[in-house]
């Protein structure tokens, strides 16, 4: 890691860009303990450990797992969801201190282990089962004996200092991620597994919970007594993140960010060189554009991250600097001279993130397949996508566009493609952490997941098999893609984001929550508030049209008004009501936390459930143990209006009022 570093420094220093630079965080991450591998065990009816199950490879392990022993019978929890494991309750399948056997996908490795923990689980073991991957004779597949790899801190960034950025020798204040689990956790091979579930007795599992395993007949369990220990030790290690730098001509202060993985966990083809290649690909071509004379408005940062495989470590280090003043700052303050960003202020970069970066894209897991597209984004970048997949061709379909290959049989092309960022993507920080718009897109199999993700498989001859020899293909469109994305977002006279598209998040979120209008009305509850909020954010968006139509397009002044007032509606989504220490994700559509529409919707779902004595699916009802809650429903509903509010009141130019009528 080390030497490819250099290399890519050396490479950015080779091309024409105003400043190249290196910066290192000092991150706690987990590895395995080679005199002490982590163990499972048949256990007898004393207790006792038995016979040793083999674990294939030692290497593979799960970062940030709690580390210690967990001792009690196997249940099987389908992909380990709060629905299945919810499901298992009402079955009358115990979960307290069992080991949950569960399946790769559908959610992340973090989230699995924090729904086991919440159903009072003692551990984890992770396994693939052939049921979720390709089977083609013509593809590669996935070896019956290898496990795969994946963290289970429930966040991003080193879990050690959250909040903090993690340089050498900087003083913290003793405090743990809350997403850091506190039960074991393993990964282990479809043979492991297979053998597992043989044993396991209860009730059959639901159709569709069977898989694919030979010889394997799906029972829920319980089954016999294993004995998981995880020998994981932590070391404080430095990774590096490299920064190139092209300056803007007329908002030089205003940047475009793009960035990939650099590391891997194995050789890491799909997971970060393809996305590595593309990165330098697009400096040398941007390099070779500005020499011919090219002159962007803004200015365009390229970083290659490190980390990233530990849970967007490098890039979250680097959001975290942006708030934590003193010795941090001294640090940075050669790097801000270096890089243009004026600023009175010593806090470093975070504390002006939202003033100066226009958009995050990453380059991250963008070639998985080759079938179908996918952007997953903020609802700012949807309309400038549409516009940009209608100007790049297809990699398979000769003859048409992207949005032609998309919209072909669906005209709501945004519901094919479009998806919300998820957690364990570099973008989702940018976005729900700091509050800058981001997107990373990826080709995937039709149906399928690239099977050899986070293995020591993901090789460029899979990769190239894969794709069945259109790997080139698939990464020139990917890098077309990019390219166009930072053409138009730092070229454009005004900001091409789509800032109307949040009023049709509400609307269709309100929907959801119309359900139970009548439920609160017998309450002497009502929604009025959110409706409220909703209607001024959509009369500022269009207050916001009107003056830009009618404004004079060479008024420098006021378009950079303009660009700052757009640049700025992402991170007003964040809600100032929470501390960034205790709910540092605290956007009210992706983020997670109590301020969210999403758990204001869970908590209100409890007005039916509770009186059934059921608990619901709801992670945070899961996790309290308790039903609907008047006042709790109160916070919330206030915690999300003034944050609405407040984005309507800052779009229309109006920060101050806080009963702005439009």
């Amino acid at each position: 890691m080390a030497a490819l570093a250099q290399d890519i420094r050396a490479a950015f220093s080779l091309q024409k860009l105003d400043h190249v630079w290196t910066d290192t965080h000092y991150v706690g991450l987990q590895f395995p303990d080679p005199a002490h591998p982590n163990t499972l065990h048949w256990v007898d009816e004393a207790g006792r450990p038995g016979e040793q199950l083999p674990l294939e490879d030692p290497d593979v392990y799960c970062p940030y797992s709690a580390t210690g022993n967990a001792t009690g019978k196997l249940v099987y929890a389908h992909y380990g969801r709060p629905e299945d494991l919810q499901h298992l309750r009402t079955r009358g399948v115990e979960l307290a201190g069992r080991l949950l056997l569960v399946r790769l996908g559908m959610i992340s490795f973090a989230q699995k282990v924090a729904s086991a923990q919440d159903f009072g689980a003692g551990g984890v073991l992770i396994y693939p089962d052939p049921a979720d991957f390709p089977q083609d004779p013509h593809k590669p597949g996935l070896s019956s004996n290898r496990a795969v790899y994946g963290h289970v801190h429930l966040g991003t960034g080193d879990p050690y200092t959250p909040g903090f950025p993690s340089f050498n020798q900087t003083q913290f204040p003793p405090v743990q991620s809350s997403g850091l689990p506190s039960i074991p956790a393993q990964p282990i091979s479809a043979d492991i597994a297979s053998l597992l579930l043989r044993k396991l007795e209860g009730p059959v599992a639901p159709q569709e919970w069977q898989g694919w395993l030979p010889d394997s007949f799906y029972r829920l369990g319980p089954g016999p007594g294993l004995h998981l220990g995880v020998n994981n030790h932590r070391a404080s290690t430095p990774i590096s993140n490299i920064f190139g730098c092209i300056e803007g001509r007329s908002e030089p202060d205003h940047y475009v960010v793009i960035g990939a993985q650099r590391d891997a966990w194995g050789p890491g083809a799909a997971k970060s060189a393809v996305g590595t290649a593309i990165l330098l690909e697009l400096v040398r071509t941007f390099s070779s554009m500005v020499s011919n004379g090219f002159q962007p408005r803004r200015s365009l940062l390229f970083i290659s991250w490190d980390g990233g495989d530990f849970g967007s470590v490098g890039s979250t280090e680097w959001l975290e600097v942006m708030w934590y003043p003193g010795q941090v700052a001294r640090q940075w303050r050669e790097v801000r001279r270096a890089f243009i960003f004026h600023t009175p202020h010593p806090q470093g970069y975070l504390s002006l993130l939202h003033l100066k970066a226009v958009v995050y894209v990453s380059l991250d897991n963008a070639v998985l397949g080759d079938d179908k597209f996918h952007a997953k984004t903020s609802p700012l970048l949807v309309s400038l996508i549409e516009n940009i997949l209608k100007q790049v061709d297809s990699p398979n379909q000769s003859g048409q566009t992207l949005y032609e290959q998309v919209a072909v049989n669906n005209h709501n092309w945004d519901a094919e493609v479009i998806q919300p960022l998820p957690m364990d993507s570099s973008a989702y920080s940018f976005t729900a952490f700091a509050g800058v718009p981001a997107i990373e897109f990826s080709f995937v199999e039709d149906g399928q997941v690239y099977p050899f993700l986070h293995t020591k498989d993901d090789t460029y001859e899979n990769l190239h098999r894969v794709l069945r020899g259109r790997l080139p293909a698939v990464a020139q469109a990917v890098a077309q893609l990019a390219g166009q994305l930072l053409i138009r977002l730092s070229h454009d006279h005004l900001l091409p984001l789509d800032f109307g598209r949040y009023g049709d998040v509400v609307l269709r979120h309100i929907g959801n929550l119309n359900e139970f209008s009548g439920d609160l009305k017998a309450r002497g509850l009502t929604l009025q508030w959110v409706y409220s909020a909703r209607g001024d954010y959509i009369r500022a968006a269009e207050k916001l049209r009107k003056e830009i139509y009618s404004s004079e397009e060479s008024d420098e002044r006021l378009t950079r008004m303009y660009n700052v007032r757009i640049m700025r509606v992402e991170f007003y989504f964040l809600s100032q009501y929470v501390s960034p220490a205790d709910s540092p994700f605290r956007h009210i559509f992706l983020g997670r936390g109590d301020h969210t529409l999403g758990a204001l919707l869970d908590h209100v779902r409890l007005l039916r459930t509770s009186s059934s004595g059921a608990l619901g699916a709801a992670s945070s009802a899961v996790g309290s143990g308790l039903g609907f809650q008047e006042s709790r429903f109160r916070r919330q509903l206030a915690l999300l209006t003034w944050t609405l509010q407040g984005a309507a009141n800052a779009l229309s130019g109006d920060v101050w009022n806080i009963d702005n009528n439009f």
